[in-house]
């Protein structure tokens, strides 16, 4: 497996948690998202989005966060990453994708020099704009995982799962764009829980041999 990400990237950053609690270690390429590496017709024939991640396996090129990780969680069972249940699963994923679906892509590199290079904002209007995304995201998020009664120290249980995966990489998120995350006192309580396992506190950004 050859995988290409960037340090920074939370879609990234997903895909490394999930490698490291599937034990599974493929090679890195470093994309510099910031010096427009994607954009090279390198990086294009590999993925025409143009996006970070992409995963060279069996001779494949798959692309999309969530793509890849279910990949992985199909072709490397253990441990797994969602619930047997059917309706379960389908809870989780909604979780998972409120993130990476809803809020993700609105505070994407991208989008923001959008804003300000084409549409003339301010850094205060940029920071009003990824706030209110990120918050709804996350007080939707909150108020699903609050209300789940199975005990665990994780979002739908008492192992870490896709939601936690996708969970943990936007909490830090909401700190590096200044929102205020102490309304959300059971996401803060998993991203605890996340952290505290080294699966996690190997992924972050500032262990990668990119970061800068």
């Amino acid at each position: 497996m050859r995988f290409h990400g960037y340090f920074r990237s939370s879609a990234a950053w997903r895909c490394r948690i999930a490698f490291n609690l599937k034990g599974i270690a493929p090679e890195t390429v470093f994309v510099p998202l910031r010096e427009a590496a994607q954009r090279a017709p390198g990086y294009l024939a590999l993925n025409p989005q143009g996006l970070v991640p992409a995963l060279e396996t069996e001779g494949e090129v798959l692309t999309q966060s969530l793509a890849i990780i279910e990949w992985l969680d199909e072709t490397h069972p253990a441990p797994p990453l969602l619930p047997a249940g059917a309706i379960a699963r389908a809870h989780v994923r909604a979780f998972a994708q409120i993130i990476a679906c809803e809020v993700h892509p609105l505070q994407n590199l991208r989008v923001l020099r959008y804003l300000r290079e084409n549409l003339g904002q301010d850094e205060d209007a940029v920071t009003a704009w990824t706030h209110r995304w990120i918050g709804d995201g996350l007080t939707a998020c909150e108020a699903i995982a609050a209300r789940q009664t199975h005990g665990g120290a994780f979002a739908f249980g008492d192992t870490p799962g896709l939601a936690d995966i996708c969970l943990v990489p936007q909490m830090a998120s909401a700190d590096r764009f200044g929102l205020d995350t102490g309304p959300f006192p059971r996401l803060n309580a998993i991203r605890a829980a996340c952290e505290a396992l080294p699966a996690f506190a190997e992924a972050a950004p500032s262990r990668q041999p990119d970061a800068v």
